[in-house]
């Protein structure tokens, strides 16, 4: 009878050790689901700044994307001596905002009417584009771009919906340029006419 106590104890220690786990489990806070998605849209880090103001947008990285040589750099893809376009990989929260949202989103941010250009930047490697990675993003950019070429809104719609292919992040002072650079920033983009542009095609800016 002295032995009772402890083997009741006993009996229950793989419940309590149980309950312990569950509970410690339920403790911990539920991860994100991240994705990415990569556009293009003219200079970099407009791109960045503006894809930074989403709710639910986790990190921005300014790179270039839709070329296939190895390692590029700004020299050469700003000379257009690349098959890469200045483009920005966002990281999101998908349970915040939605790859179809951040599609939308682009494209009141850009001018989709303009062939290898944006706003006062010139050649292919500031065109527009939705660089998708897997088919289900392909299949929400084709059916966006569809549906505002249906709108008859624009004449032509120029942005490209391609694969990826490749992403190689800008060098580090190109990164929140915007931020480190706020003067010389603001002045770029101010005499770039971007945002004037974008509020005369979508009625008003993000900026």
């Amino acid at each position: 009878m002295k032995h009772t106590p402890l083997l009741r104890l006993s009996a229950f220690l793989p419940l309590a050790a149980g309950l312990f786990i569950s509970l410690a489990g339920l403790s911990q806070p539920a991860r994100a689901a991240t994705e990415t998605a990569v556009f293009a849209g003219g200079c970099f880090w407009c791109v960045e700044s503006d894809f930074d103001k989403v709710a639910g947008v986790i990190e921005t990285t300014s790179g270039y994307a839709g070329g296939t040589e190895a390692s590029p750099n700004y020299q050469t893809v700003s000379a257009g001596q690349t098959g890469y376009a200045e483009s920005v990989r966002v990281t999101f929260d998908n349970s915040k905002v939605s790859y179809s949202q951040l599609v939308e989103y682009f494209w009141k941010t850009i001018d989709p009417t303009v062939q290898d250009r944006q706003f006062c930047d010139e050649g292919h490697q500031y065109r527009t584009a939705i660089f998708y990675q897997n088919d289900a993003q392909k299949k929400v950019a084709e059916a966006s771009k569809a549906k505002l070429v249906a709108s008859g809104k624009f004449p032509h719609v120029y942005t490209e919906v391609a694969p990826v292919l490749n992403f190689y992040p800008a060098e580090s002072y190109h990164q929140n340029y915007y931020q480190k650079n706020p003067i010389r920033y603001e002045f770029y983009r101010l005499n770039c006419g971007r945002d004037n542009r974008v509020k005369e095609l979508w009625g008003k800016s993000v900026h």
